[in-house]
């Protein structure tokens, strides 16, 4: 339930002063009589900042549709990781020379994620250090295939490119090994699976293209050569993965503990609460949403258990009453088709509700997940084009079920039944993910849309959940409200079990028995968030911070309209900010301080 654009995870790096940074924050225009404002100065600053970033973090710059500098390729070592700090810190001392009071309230937030960008990056580098601990953070799969796939260029351009990019495979992966220290045995097997798929990116599609290019003999015969080596380099580091590191048993532990876990939520999240009040603030919606599970599982007891008597214990009619309902759904086979199907019903409902304005010109594949990206437990996410390429395609990702054993398939299909895959795909898709992401792209402040904010982005895809049943989407039944709840419920867990697990110790047998228990979910998805749960921290927190920040902001300002409070535009309004984070946007719209 995440998408993959957007936000990737932050790159080590930032942006040089050699590209003319030391004196734009005192600039004056040549010959005018007035020195410039403070703004101008600072979108001066803004403009060199994001093309230096590009140049130092070519991968994050081709994923958000910039890709000039699709063939380097930066070589992870100790001597990379000098430059970037040396970097970093001279862009710092820079930042530090505007007057931030005296900026807009749109560069003042801006200015407050550059500098956050630039701490957390240190911080990341310097302090966590996963750099080191975890494998599966070194993968050229995803990053040629991003290349591949796009239509931003010519095919034989985007050929050179990726044959100049592998050329220093080895480099790279030399790089990879020498970084592994103590890594998690989690993120190693991770690596190993992930690696294991990229090999089929260097497979016979990438090859079939050249066939179609126009590329000449000498270049064909180089990027043969490349991918011949490039598949080698892959799978020498699934040998060493394999031979060296799991065998060596020399893991660390991957809970983060409080200290780190602490800080890490602030630089990711940037929320007006803490990880300990969310913590809190998720314990107190747990008992909110039983309470009300209670109450529909009640009145639709007869409905489904005609003469039958219900059990003395709500919670277990709760759980016989959400059983009954996840009988009915997909089939294997067929999960993915039905997935499709259902998008184009929520295209319609949002327009005939006027909930927000969509685009019809940008298009939404649903397609099965490359198998690159899959592993990680997340069964459906979003990749999504940056705000240089907004006419590329954005894939919904859905993994398929053909290989699972039939019993773990129909427990994903019974938690993802007829109900509940219509709220993962508002979630995914419209107006969730899909929606947001195509919005964010149109905002005027790339720096907003660089730097997406997860708990926006992920709490907007919540808060589209219930602002869709509460317009009317399912009827307001109570077997769609019911089932919401226990969708929303998993939300809420997600907040106090990546807590748990990463602050308290929490055991896999505690956290599957929470989720089973007060979580009413299958097997299956128990075990699949125990394993996501152990590859990220923080990121599952993200989900409940941000829908609970995105909801009390509406209610106030219902509250504040009054009769004039208008759903459309308080949507449109919201998003038109990009994927800022959502005290940022509280600011904006309210002209009140985070």
């Amino acid at each position: 339930m995440t998408p993959t654009s957007t936000p990737k995870l932050l790159l080590l790096a930032a942006c040089a002063a050699s590209l003319g940074l030391a004196s734009c924050g005192q600039e004056q225009h040549a010959g005018s009589a007035e020195a410039p404002t403070a703004d101008a100065n600072f979108e001066r600053f803004k403009t060199q900042f994001i093309d230096s970033l590009w140049y130092y973090n070519p991968e994050w710059a081709s994923s958000q549709g910039y890709h000039r500098y699709d063939s380097l390729l930066v070589v992870p070592n100790a001597a990379r990781r000098q430059v970037e700090a040396k970097d970093q810190a001279r862009v710092r001392r820079q930042l530090g020379t505007f007057p931030v009071g005296e900026l807009s309230v749109n560069n003042q937030t801006d200015f407050r994620l550059i500098e956050n960008y630039l701490n957390s990056a240190r911080w990341y580098a310097d302090t966590l250090r996963e750099w080191q601990w975890n494998p599966a953070s070194y993968n050229l799969g995803s990053s040629v295939a991003e290349i591949l796939n796009g239509r931003y260029q010519p095919l034989d351009r985007r050929l050179r490119s990726i044959s100049l990019k592998i050329s220093r495979a080895s480099d790279y992966y030399a790089a990879a090994e020498d970084n592994i220290q103590n890594p998690t045995q989690e993120h190693t097997k991770l690596a190993i699976q992930q690696s294991k798929g990229a090999l089929a990116v260097f497979g016979p599609a990438l090859l079939d293209s050249l066939g179609r290019s126009g590329l000449s003999e000498r270049e064909k015969k180089d990027f043969r050569d490349r991918v011949a080596t490039t598949k080698l380099v892959l799978e020498n580091y699934i040998k060493f993965l394999q031979e060296e590191v799991l065998p060596a048993g020399k893991f660390r532990s991957f809970r983060l503990g409080k200290a780190l876990y602490d800080r890490k939520f602030a630089y990711d999240i940037q929320s007006t609460y803490s990880a300990d009040q969310v913590y809190q603030k998720a314990q107190q919606h747990k008992q909110e949403l039983l309470r009300d599970m209670k109450k529909r599982a009640a009145r639709l007891w007869p409905k489904y258990f005609a003469g039958q008597p219900r059990p003395a214990d709500s919670l277990a009619a709760v759980q016989q009453v959400i059983s009954r309902l996840s009988q009915n759904h997909a089939t294997p086979a067929g999960f993915v088709a039905a997935v499709k199907a259902q998008i184009p019903t929520l295209v319609t409902f949002v327009n005939d509700q006027k909930l927000l304005t969509q685009d019809p010109t940008k298009p939404l594949v649903v397609r099965e997940t490359p198998l690159y990206m899959r592993g990680s437990g997340a069964g459906a996410s979003v990749s999504a084009p940056g705000p240089y390429d907004t006419s590329a395609d954005t894939y919904y990702n859905v993994e398929p079920l053909d290989g699972q054993p039939a019993e773990q398939a129909n427990s994903y299909l019974r938690e993802y039944n007829e109900y509940t895959l219509q709220i993962l795909n508002i979630h995914e898709a419209i107006p969730g993910h899909y929606t947001q992401l195509v919005y964010a792209n149109r905002s005027p402040s790339l720096i907003k849309s660089i730097f997406g904010n997860g708990a926006m982005i992920e709490g907007w895809a919540v808060y589209a959940e219930r602002m869709m049943l509460e317009s009317g989407y399912g009827g307001n039944t109570d077997e769609m409200w019911l089932m919401w709840d226990k969708w929303n419920m998993r939300v809420t867990l997600n907040a106090i079990l990546d807590h748990e697990i990463q602050v308290n110790n929490a055991s896999e047998a505690s956290i599957v028995a929470l989720l089973t228990r007060d979580g009413f979910q299958e097997q299956s998805e128990a075990t699949n968030k125990w394993k996501r749960a152990t590859l990220s921290q923080v990121q599952l927190a993200s989900y409940f911070t941000g829908y609970t920040e995105i909801y009390d902001l509406r209610q106030e300002l219902k509250k504040e309209q009054g009769s004039q409070f208008d759903l459309k535009a308080f949507n449109e309004q919201f998003l038109s900010y990009g994927s800022a984070p959502v005290r940022y946007i509280r600011t904006m719209m309210l002209k009140k301080p985070a």
